[in-house]
């Protein structure tokens, strides 16, 4: 439950920013901006300094937030 409370305090949501789009601790840096940056091989350090705002702790959690977002059960028919 800690690691949840912790996301929650590190990913944000306000309708008011970005479009509603989940955010890194309120700030106008999209989650989908930190993965795009990872997927197209930059280390978590490199987004850093590509994103000097954010915490290696951001990254983690931009990670941890996506999967937990792709990890839903699929009903089949």
């Amino acid at each position: 439950m800690g690691q949840t409370v912790e996301l929650m305090e590190r990913i944000t949501v306000n309708p008011d920013q970005c479009g509603g789009r989940p955010c890194v601790r309120g700030m106008r840096i999209r989650v989908i901006d930190v993965l795009d940056l990872l997927a197209t091989g930059l280390t978590a350090a490199e987004v850093i300094g590509e994103l000097p705002d954010l915490e290696p702790a951001d990254v983690t959690a931009c990670l941890k937030f996506a999967s937990r977002r792709l990890d839903h059960p699929v009903l089949a028919a």
